[in-house]
């Protein structure tokens, strides 16, 4: 199945970015029929299956639409949105763990025919938005990735920005007031449909599972845009675009000699001596937005005597080792290593897990997948980390599995746990 976007609708796409960005004033106000377009349910569709996921509170799955026809269940959705009488179900929501390991968070899990139809409607708005939102959003953008974002705050540290704001919004994705998000939404799109089907999406009730087995629903508050939902990173990287685009407006890069680095919810400010007055005016804008600047959680520091972390990476000084001179370092955080470490644990930990290959494959994909986002920066260290941490257990596993007793790397010595059996070792490409 081919997830390339057919020609005609990124054709349709580029001349929505065009009209959007050659005209900053411009509202949209024919996109609803462009939503159930049978060309774009059907890429949204396939977009959808190929994302995959848990079926939502009705229990449907892929599996099952294929087996019932999907064109006809295509054709029925697209019913529905033509007679304007879809209307999305509740979200599922589960706990899951946070990438950062401090704790858990809400993921919310639609069902598939509102994946597809929020997936349908992004293929036509994201161009619109995408025109508008500042440079320095990185966050759930084509052609834009989080190391990006991590390489230009190790670009503008290396340049002299040094006093830094790492900032930490409380519970962003649950807190963005609907009303202001709306009027965000609407400065661009005045078709009312488009609009009431957001409306709807942000609404929706959300289902628990009780331990009885029921669904336990739960009415919106007015607030927040649940994370799981497709339109849900659009929607809050055009909130966080509001706060970023007052901060250009108001000049205060310019003011304070100071730049904003943004990933969703996650940014830091790096400035040049103006770190407490860029954090105290960015309390009382997040404030005024409806918005929480966690005044615990958020820190300044001195990158030039003092590390912080952003997406993953470690940031500060470090010394070389051949003659002691200081530089400014990004490197894979000890929790990033740790997160890994524990998951490699997880998958060698038992001896029941099936054959060889197959164990194989599951560590190395996992180690790939690590590597491909920890591969700049000084990674020396931490690759040495992992692979010696992968090289012990995958040797303690192997033991246990064939029953030797001895504790030597005799039977499975580093060359051949990285050789013949196939261990993907850790290497700067």
């Amino acid at each position: 199945m081919s997830l390339e976007t057919p020609i005609k609708i990124r054709e349709f796409q580029r001349k929505l970015y065009t009209k959007a960005k050659q005209e900053p004033a411009y509202r949209f106000y024919l996109l609803y029929d462009k939503i159930y377009r049978e060309d774009i349910l059907a890429q949204a569709y396939r977009l959808a299956k190929a994302n995959a996921g848990s079926p939502g509170v009705d229990g449907q799955s892929f599996l099952e639409i294929e087996t019932e026809g999907q064109e006809e269940w295509l054709a029925g959705l697209r019913q529905e949105l033509v007679q304007e009488s879809y209307r999305p179900q509740a979200v599922r929501r589960e706990m899951i763990p946070k990438t950062n390991g401090d704790g858990e968070r809400p993921l919310g899990i639609p069902t598939i025919r509102d994946r597809v139809v929020q997936t349908a409607a992004k293929l036509v708005l994201e161009p619109i938005f995408e025109a508008d939102l500042e440079p320095n959003v990185y966050g759930y953008r084509r052609k834009r990735k989080a190391q990006d974002a991590v390489k230009k705050v190790h670009e503008l540290l290396c340049d002299g920005y040094t006093d830094v704001v790492d900032a930490d919004l409380s519970r962003y994705f649950d807190t963005i007031p609907h009303a202001e998000l709306m009027q965000c939404v609407a400065r661009r799109i005045v078709d009312r449909r488009v609009l009431h089907l957001i409306k709807m999406w942000l609404t929706v009730a959300v289902a628990e599972r009780e331990e009885q087995g029921d669904w336990r629903y739960t009415a919106s508050n007015g607030k927040g845009t649940p994370q799981g939902g497709v339109i849900s990173p659009l929607l809050a990287n055009l909130y966080m675009n509001r706060f970023l685009k007052y901060w250009r407006l108001q000049e205060k890069g310019k003011q304070w000699r100071a730049h904003i680095v943004a990933y969703a919810d996650d940014f830091v400010i790096l400035s040049r001596g103006h770190a407490v007055q860029a954090r105290d005016w960015t309390q009382q804008v997040m404030s005024r937005i409806g918005l929480i600047l966690n005044e615990q959680k958020t820190s300044i520091r001195d990158a030039r005597r003092e590390e912080f972390n952003f997406l993953g990476y470690t940031f500060g000084t470090r010394h070389w080792v051949k003659n002691g001179q200081r530089y400014m370092a990004a490197r894979p955080s000890k929790k990033s290593i740790q997160r890994l470490t524990a998951g490699v644990y997880d998958l060698l930990q038992r001896r029941e897990k099936g054959p060889w290959p197959e164990v194989c494959d599951q560590l190395n994909a996992k180690l790939r997948g690590w590597r491909n986002f920890f591969s700049y920066g000084s990674i020396g260290r931490a690759y040495q980390i992992v692979n010696n941490y992968v090289e012990r257990r995958v040797r303690y596993f192997l033991r246990q599995r064939h029953r030797y007793s001895t504790r030597g790397t005799r039977p499975f010595p580093s060359a051949r746990i990285f050789g013949g059996l196939g261990v993907f070792r850790l290497a700067r490409g």
